[in-house]
């Protein structure tokens, strides 16, 4: 039987319109479950959106750009992982309407995952397609890419994903000078791993240029990392970015030559998620290396924890 164009743009669409169905529907972690109710008053355009989770997150490592100190007993709030856990201790620090922004110190204390799930969970409650790319900055720290973590978004209009970097408001882009739009982040600006693994694999990019600041930690063990946790976002599982298990590697581990092509291959499907989404979707259930287990460990508190979901 001989396919045609139409056949095959037929096939196309219907494959495309699963994509959108899928990243429509929330994930484990981006679920506000009791707090779906919530989600109606909120606005349905993307700049909306993310002047709301502005005004109800704040990182931990910025706080002080807002004339806060974040007291101890707040800073475990930066591990919560779920969406409707996030929105809980938001409501019970202040439990006026989730479109009132916060003053600095009673906004939910985080990092970029927060702002991320946060935006994506938003997006979905109003049926926009949307998904956590875990990736490196290039406008946190001249000459470096830090580990950074921002929403992707089907831009109906202009038929196209859309990168926004939620968590830069006036005072992020003033105290680093930023001069791109954040709702609309250049992809040579942020890297999504799979580029920035590739790029690496080329030869056109070093290795100890990708990393974060905290800690020094820097490496091509760093980017393998969180091309592990960008497929776990692509599949719905929006981990911390310390979160670590199956093939992520341990800190200053050497990518051996079998691992390189593993590696290799997650790129190339997380390059192109849409083209890739079927083989994304096999990948991640059947292969225990990537698939996000019920623990993980928890690198900054050096501990494993369970990936628990609010009851």
């Amino acid at each position: 039987m001989i396919r045609t164009d139409t056949d095959q743009v037929r096939d196309f669409g219907r494959n495309q319109e699963a994509i959108f169905d899928f990243y429509t529907c929330p994930g484990p972690l981006t679920s506000t479950g009791r707090y779906t109710p919530y989600m109606d008053a909120l606005p349905r355009d993307v700049p909306g959106l993310v002047r709301v989770v502005q005004g109800l997150a704040i990182h931990e490592y910025m706080a002080s750009a807002y004339g806060i100190t974040v007291p101890e007993e707040r800073k475990p709030e930066s591990h919560i992982r779920s969406v409707e856990e996030m929105l809980g201790r938001i409501l019970a620090i202040d439990n006026r309407p989730l479109t009132i922004p916060r003053q600095p110190e009673k906004r939910l204390v985080g990092v970029c995952q927060h702002f991320s799930s946060l935006m994506v969970a938003m997006l979905q409650a109003k049926g926009i397609p949307a998904r956590a790319r875990y990736g490196f900055g290039s406008y946190f720290n001249p000459g470096y890419f830090e580990e950074h973590i921002v929403s992707e978004y089907w831009n109906a209009g202009e038929g196209r994903w859309v990168l926004v970097d939620t968590q830069f408001d006036e005072i992020w882009r003033s105290k680093l000078r930023v001069d791109h739009d954040v709702l609309d982040v250049p992809r040579d600006r942020f890297l999504v791993a799979g580029d920035a693994w590739s790029q690496y694999r080329a030869g056109a990019r070093n290795p100890a240029r990708f990393g974060i600041f905290v800690g020094e930690q820097r490496g091509a063990w760093f980017i393998a990392g969180e091309l592990v946790r960008d497929i776990a976002g692509l599949n719905k599982m929006e981990m911390l970015p310390w979160d670590q298990w199956g093939a992520i590697p341990r800190p200053g581990e050497q990518v051996g030559n079998d691992p390189l092509a593993y590696y290799d291959r997650l790129a190339a499907l997380s390059q192109s998620p849409d083209a890739s989404f079927k083989a994304l979707r096999q990948l991640y259930i059947g292969d225990q290396r990537v698939q996000v287990p019920p623990v993980v460990f928890n690198a900054v508190l050096n501990r494993e924890e369970p990936v628990a979901v609010a009851a």
